[in-house]
């Protein structure tokens, strides 16, 4: 009995191949991963004592690397259990939940229209391409390079061009004996009663492919050229072979970059997409043109166990990031979740890629927040907390919000970590004097946000306690320090590689010196100190080296100089990365410490802020105190160090 290929694929998506082979195989624990749908074991097909046994849910499929045995869930029921394929069908589609289909000539023909659809859209597809190359397509050409994609993008995404022509697709198609009816069942022409001659659906667009799991074309998403037309972004309607809340664009080719990065980022469209592959993300994708479904979901979670959710920076951004929360809340499984990435405002990736570059797009998506504390934060954010009823509405919509959570695992979690940040919150809230000024409006948090960055007036002590130090001038006089000991020693570069490029460097100027040390570094074989200061100075960084050298010469910061020996340089930026660090991140716990008093100026939150206050001071103005520091640049003990 022949099944239609569509429902063998239902039964692979619903039922994976590690619950099936699971259930007379004991998986390996040290090389199992199932977060990642790694799954390792002895192998079934033949007598072993170490793990060679491979199944991977993400793929559906399994292999031996001895005896080469590998197949999907029918396949293993076919040859390890004896399974007749057809008995096999139907176990596996009763654990699916899917009734057996009852194969009639309708099926057959729907079958055979499937694979004639295919055959129609790829056609649709090379014609669209070609019309991107013509000179009907001068004007996408040009709008596609304003937006920075090059023809190599083009055509790795099969970017093409509908013409400004109601029959342009239409008679291309019927040179090729497709009728109209199967253009119209394939989404590409516009029929009706009340319309005489059927016409293009997509005109003057610069046209997106969409595809399939398995890479094959199967619907069209249309960027309009025109600022007059009713819709920007169209995509093809439902058919046979699409159905949009089931598809994510680029899947076919984000999972596997994703399943080998372990990461997945879903964007809000094509061109943003696009602009994430550009930034290095391949492993990108993208709902079409609707919120996230539950299916899309499902696919994201197969791929990877926490996708990246990442969202324009918007108040559209923000609502789409609080219904996918929602959404995702009730589906939640141990090891299963969501990130949130945030943009900043009013930007989306193509836009931050423009005018800040890769780096900028990975720090947003490195900056990832886990779903608690999105969560958490939607809350502060909406509520007043300023009487104890309203904190209490505040504690019970959040508690609603988390029994909806089916999982009683999770739950159970989210539940504690709730109770974690309640204690915080309201931490002295009871029995402690609280400064409250009547009619004052709570502080609200504008999106993207911490709540440990609001910005409140603060009392005279606090203002007093801030003027104490100049953390900033102290933070650039560090930065200044470790660039220019790399330009003197650039031998250093590669040692350091690592802390040099995380190191947080305030001054644009400084970081745009250090990526061009870096740059010089790994792109010539032999960087000397002359032929790095010629390479800067032809970038125009001489004035930026003039002052760096004058600030060392006048606080004699001997072992940044190019006659210090490299011992003592390495030593001596060793110990400027490790406080600088150390600096900057107190400088952060500081800032979160004042707000938190500014706040609420209670003895716990003083004691707090003064302690740090003592921490920050004390590591500001440190310098290396090592044995031996210095004898290799041949001076004394009694010298300035």
């Amino acid at each position: 009995m022949k099944f239609p290929p569509s429902f063998l694929d239902d039964i692979r998506a619903r039922v994976s191949v590690s619950s099936v082979i699971g259930r007379k195989v004991a998986w390996d624990r040290r090389k199992t991963n199932a977060a990642k749908g790694d799954y390792w074991a002895c192998c079934p097909f033949h007598g072993e004592k170490s793990p060679s046994f491979h199944a991977d849910d993400r793929k559906g499929r399994y292999y031996c690397f001895g005896c080469k045995q590998s197949g999907d869930i029918f396949t293993y029921l076919i040859e390890k259990e004896g399974v007749p394929f057809l008995e096999a069908v139907a176990q596996l589609a009763a654990e699916a939940g899917l009734p057996m289909p009852v194969i009639s000539e309708a099926d057959v023909q729907r079958e055979e229209l499937r694979t004639s659809l295919y055959e129609i859209i790829e056609i649709s597809a090379k014609f669209f391409e070609a019309e991107l190359q013509s000179a009907r397509g001068a004007k996408a050409r040009g709008y596609l390079a304003d937006r920075g994609l090059s023809p190599a993008i083009q055509k790795e995404f099969s970017i093409g061009y509908s013409p400004d022509d109601r029959s342009a697709l239409r008679t291309h198609l019927a040179d090729k004996k497709i009728t109209v009816e199967q253009m119209a069942e394939a989404g590409l022409v516009i029929t009706g009663d009340d319309i005489p001659v059927a016409y293009d659906r997509f005109r003057d667009r610069v046209m997106f492919p969409i595809r399939d799991p398995r890479g094959r074309v199967i619907a069209f998403g249309g960027r309009a050229l025109r600022a007059d037309v009713p819709a920007k972004y169209l995509n093809s309607p439902d058919t046979p072979l699409f159905h949009k809340g089931e598809i994510l664009y680029n899947f076919d080719k984000a999972r596997g970059v994703a399943h080998t990065s372990g990461q997945l980022i879903a964007v809000e469209g094509y061109v943003d997409v696009i602009a994430m592959f550009r930034a290095g993300f391949t492993e990108a994708v993208a709902p079409l043109g609707t919120a996230l479904t539950e299916n899309q979901l499902a696919i994201m979670w197969k791929a990877v166990p926490e996708p990246v959710l990442c969202f324009d920076g918007d108040s559209a951004g923000q609502k789409a990031a609080y219904r996918a929360l929602d959404l995702a809340l009730p589906l939640l499984k141990p090891g299963h979740s969501l990130k949130f990435a945030f943009l900043p405002e009013g930007q989306d990736p193509d836009d931050l890629l423009k005018t800040e570059g890769p780096e900028a797009v990975k720090t947003v998506v490195n900056a990832a927040e886990p779903m608690a504390s999105v969560l958490w934060a939607r809350a502060l954010n909406e509520n007043d907390r300023s009487t104890p009823e309203r904190r209490a509405a505040f504690e019970k919509d959040l508690r609603i919000q988390l029994s909806h959570i089916a999982d009683e695992t999770v739950r159970k979690h989210y539940l504690s970590d709730l109770q974690e940040r309640l204690n915080t919150l309201f931490k002295g809230a009871q029995g402690q004097r609280r400064t409250f000024t009547a009619g004052k409006p709570q502080a609200r948090l504008k999106w993207g946000q911490k709540p440990w960055e609001l910005q409140q007036p603060a009392s005279q002590k606090l203002k007093a306690l801030a003027g104490k130090s100049n953390s900033s001038t102290a933070a650039e006089h560090r930065e200044r320090m470790i660039v220019l000991t790399l330009i003197n020693h650039p031998e250093l570069v590669h040692e350091f590689y690592a802390e040099f490029r995380k190191t947080d460097i305030a001054s644009r100027e400084l970081d745009s010196m250090r990526a061009n040390i870096i740059d010089s570094a790994f792109s010539m074989e032999s960087l000397e100190p002359a032929v790095l200061r010629g390479h800067l100075l032809s970038r125009g960084f001489g004035p930026l080296l003039d002052r760096l050298e004058t600030q060392a010469k006048r606080l004699n910061e001997w072992f940044l100089g190019p006659g210090a020996a490299q011992d003592d340089a390495r030593t001596g930026l060793r110990q400027m990365i490790a406080l600088h660090h150390k600096a900057v991140t107190l400088d952060r716990e500081l800032k979160a410490a004042e707000a938190a008093f500014a706040h609420e100026p209670t003895e716990d939150n003083l004691a707090a802020l003064i302690a740090l206050r003592d921490q920050f001071t004390s590591a500001l103005g440190s310098e290396a105190h090592v044995d031996g520091f210095g004898v290799a640049s041949g001076r004394t003990s009694n010298q300035d160090t």
